[in-house]
Parts: structure tokens; C-alpha cells; sequence
């Protein structure tokens, strides 16, 4: 029994990334670099891009990075980095992107925040970001977020409510979702009457609690067939926020809602900017809706595995895995699906070693010193002594090689 299938979408491209229920859900991260800062923006792009994110969103808040979208854009091409580069605006998009031209051209698609466009001339503002959006020919995603919704709109629901006879009064939380909601198809709509196609408009409406984000995704993706957008707006830090992502968006994309995700992880300072790429990787590959890299199956270690050399095996070819994909997701196609076990004793180790395609059951505490590996639950060798990593690897290599022919092979068969 898998997910339900994807809640229908038109389908929306972004740089030539296609989002919407008829692919694969897309996997985005954003940067944390001052987007004036050129060359440290575009490493951090790189790096995200390198990790697997197949979209990158940077802030453009004032105009000193809107000047540098355009050359961020362009090294990132010389480099090699074919990903497409998403514009977060806020307050004064409206006038970043009529001043500097060549940040609105250079942009794959434009975030607006209806919420935070101007109260006084929010139409106005409004229409001025999705013009220029027809005008060069991008795609736009309404992103709607508790943290900054339109307060004129909410003031309008909370008064309506608050008019209703008392039993059928809705509490404020729910009043301030369906506000949500609706700023999101109101700013669509509104869109598609000022020209805007409607294949190229994506909503999100951005929570910070798991039950709030499942609530507010269930309002939104019955009204219409525009791609979703998910993630929490803060998920938090290291444990916390990895946990309350995997949380909320498992929940809808396993009720098949949820077209491009983001897992918005607060690093540590200096922290590695990719781990929410990572994450939102793991969290569709844990569901079986993608495969990104072979999987590693290790176990959690108990008192027969009182020696550290499995964790450190299974760390090992975990990283080993990681470090290669770059290489063998050109090379070797397919090799994304591969499981493999590195397991710590007798009583589990070999029968799950048995179901992956590659396994290795090491010796645990007392055992005798020796590691049988298992190729497509077969046992055709035990390893021993002190080069195990290196003879496993050897053994990982060849069975890569042999099971996953190689694309320029292929092409030369042909």
C-alpha cells in the first residue's frame, strides 16, 4: 500500500524544471548568503545545486542584490551550474523589478507574498510584479505565510465571523487559515484577470506547526489545480526541525498533496547549508516517491555489538555512497535505487543483508572475526582482517559497474 496518487496539476515550468502532479515532486532549497555578495552567493548555489536541489530561491530585498541577480545568474552558467534561480520579493518587488531589468529577465520565477506588497496600494504593487512577470514569460508563486498575511483580508474574516450567531462562530486559528486560503485564491485569481496564464502560477501557505501545515494544505488543495508548493515557513534547528518537517510533509504528500518541496532547516552558524537538501531527499525517498542516492541499511546496535567498527563501516559507505553519486548519476543510471546493509551481529545481519542488494554482516561481540557478504541475497564471499572498508568497497564498485552498465557503454552500443 503506497501514497495516494497526486492530486491533479497543470504542470509549471521553472527554468525548464517542470513541477506539477504529472512529475516527479521537486526537490528546492534557498540560500542564507546576502545576495549583494556574488561569489559567496553563487559557491552557496553551487554547493546546494552539486546536493541535489533542483531549484535554488535567494532574497532580492534591496538593490544592491537585484544589480547582482543577473551576474549570479551568469557565473553560475559559466561554472557549469544549470539550475534555476527563484526571486524572493517582499515590500518593494514592485519597484526591483521595473528598475533593474536584467534581474527580472535573468529570474526562472518570482515569489510575491501578497501579505507583505503594500496595504495602502497592494492591487497596484501587486499587478506591477505580475506584469513584468508576463512580460518576460515567468512563472509565479503566491506564498502565503501566517508570519505576514494580509491584514486587511484577515481583518474582513475575523469581522464576518465575529457576526455570526455565537454557535456557529469559528474559533480565530481557524479563521486565520481559511484567511490564508484565501489570500492565496484571491492573488491567483487576480493574477490570472491581469493576463497571467494559469499554468504558470504555484501557491504555498507557510505554517510553523506540523497540524497547522496538514490543515491549511487540506483547505488549499481541493480549490484548484495549481502546483503546491510545501514546507514549514520555520521548521527550527538540527533534530527539531528535521523531525517536524518529515512530519508534516509526509502526512500530505502521503495523501498525495504537495508538488515542490522545501525543508526550511535553521543551520548552525557556519553550518552546511545542503543538510536541507538532504533531508527533504530522505524524506521522499523514505516515502518511495523518488530515489536519489543507494540507501544504507544499518542496525541501531545492542548490547552484542559493544564494538563501534559497524557504525563506522556504515558511516563510511554511507559517505562513500554520497560522494560518488555526483559521478554515477551520469554514469551508472538506475544506481540511485540500490539498497545496501552493513549490519552489526548474527541474529539480524545476515537475513537483512540478504534482502538488500548488497550486504555485509559484521561480527558483533564474541563472534568469530569474520563478515560474509551477500550479493542479491547470495553469500559469495567472507571478508577478514583489517581491510574490510576497502575490500567492501572494492566489492561495492564492481557490483555498480556490473549491475549498471554505463551510459557511455550504452551510447556506444548503439
Amino acid at each position: 500500500m503506497g501514497p495516494r496518487p497526486r492530486r491533479p496539476t497543470v504542470t509549471a515550468s521553472v527554468g525548464g524544471v517542470l513541477v506539477g502532479s504529472a512529475h516527479p515532486v521537486v526537490v528546492q532549497s534557498m540560500t542564507n548568503t546576502d545576495t549583494a555578495d556574488i561569489e559567496g552567493t553563487v559557491r552557496q548555489v553551487a554547493a546546494l545545486w552539486r546536493a541535489g536541489s533542483q531549484i535554488v530561491r535567494v532574497t532580492v530585498n534591496n538593490e544592491e542584490s537585484a544589480a547582482a541577480v543577473p551576474h549570479i545568474v551568469e557565473f553560475l552558467r559559466m561554472r557549469g551550474v544549470e539550475v534555476p534561480i527563484v526571486g524572493d520579493f517582499h515590500y518593494n518587488g514592485h519597484i526591483l523589478l521595473h528598475k533593474y531589468e536584467d534581474c527580472a529577465r535573468a529570474l526562472a520565477k518570482y515569489r510575491i507574498n501578497p501579505g507583505n506588497v503594500g496595504a495602502k496600494r497592494h492591487d497596484e504593487n501587486f499587478a506591477a510584479i505580475v506584469e513584468r512577470a508576463i512580460e518576460f514569460g515567468k512563472p509565479v508563486r503566491i506564498g502565503v505565510n501566517w508570519g505576514s498575511l494580509d491584514q486587511a483580508l484577515l481583518t474582513e474574516l475575523m469581522d464576518a465571523n465575529a457576526a455570526r450567531p455565537e454557535h456557529a462562530r469559528k474559533d480565530a486559528k481557524t479563521v486565520m487559515m481559511e484567511a490564508m486560503v484565501e489570500s492565496a485564491m484571491r492573488s491567483a485569481a487576480a493574477a490570472e484577470r491581469l493576463g497571467l496564464p494559469h499554468d504558470r502560477i504555484l501557491l504555498s501557505a507557510k505554517v510553523s506547526g506540523v497540524q497547522d501545515l496538514v490543515a491549511v494544505y487540506r483547505m488549499l488543495a481541493p480549490l484548484s489545480d495549481y502546483p503546491l508548493h510545501l514546507g514549514l515557513t520555520e521548521a527550527g534547528m538540527g533534530t527539531k526541525g528535521i523531525v517536524a518537517s518529515a512530519a508534516g510533509l509526509s502526512i500530505l504528500l502521503q495523501e498525495g498533496i504537495g508538488d515542490t518541496i522545501r525543508v526550511s532547516l535553521t543551520p548552525k552558524p557556519g553550518g552546511d547549508r545542503t543538510e536541507e537538501v538532504h533531508v527533504a531527499q530522505q524524506i521522499l525517498q523514505s516515502l518511495e516517491l523518488r530515489s536519489f542516492t543507494p540507501q544504507v541499511t544499518s542496525c541501531p546496535g545492542c548490547g552484542r555489538t559493544t564494538s563501534t567498527y559497524f557504525q563506522k563501516l556504515a558511516e563510511d559507505i554511507q559517505g562513500y555512497l554520497r560522494d560518488q553519486m555526483p559521478l554515477w548519476r551520469d554514469t551508472h543510471p538506475g544506481v540511485e535505487e540500490m539498497k545496501v546493509a552493513v549490519m552489526g551481529c548474527v541474529v539480524n545481519g545476515p537475513g537483512e543483508s540478504k534482502h538488500a542488494n548488497l550486504g555485509i554482516s559484521l561480527p558483533g561481540t564474541f563472534e568469530e572475526p569474520k563478515a560474509p557478504v551477500y550479493v542479491d541475497g547470495q553469500h559469495t564471499v567472507t571478508l577478514r582482517g583489517d581491510h574490510i572498508a576497502e575490500e567492501f568497497k572494492r566489492i561495492l564498485d564492481e557490483y555498480v559497474d556490473s549491475h549498471y552498465p554505463a551510459r557511455m557503454a550504452e551510447t556506444a552500443g548503439v
